[in-house]
């Protein structure tokens, strides 16, 4: 068979093994946690707006 070709009896029989076989499957919520994130900075918050324009300013330019 050549680049990009197939046998049709090959992708019958693939696709059935692979819907029913879930032995490696990934769980998305695996990981999942729930936090609380803080942090401090000596920044006011209108030091921390004046920046965030200035940043503004720079990505429309």
């Amino acid at each position: 068979m050549g680049f990009g070709s197939y046998d049709e009896s090959e992708q019958e029989t693939g696709s059935q093994t692979d819907e029913d076989d879930d032995s490696e499957a990934v769980s998305v919520h695996e990981h999942d946690h729930e936090g609380e994130v803080s942090f401090e900075s000596e920044a006011s918050t209108d030091d921390l707006v004046g920046r965030l324009s200035e940043m503004r300013d720079e990505d429309e330019e």
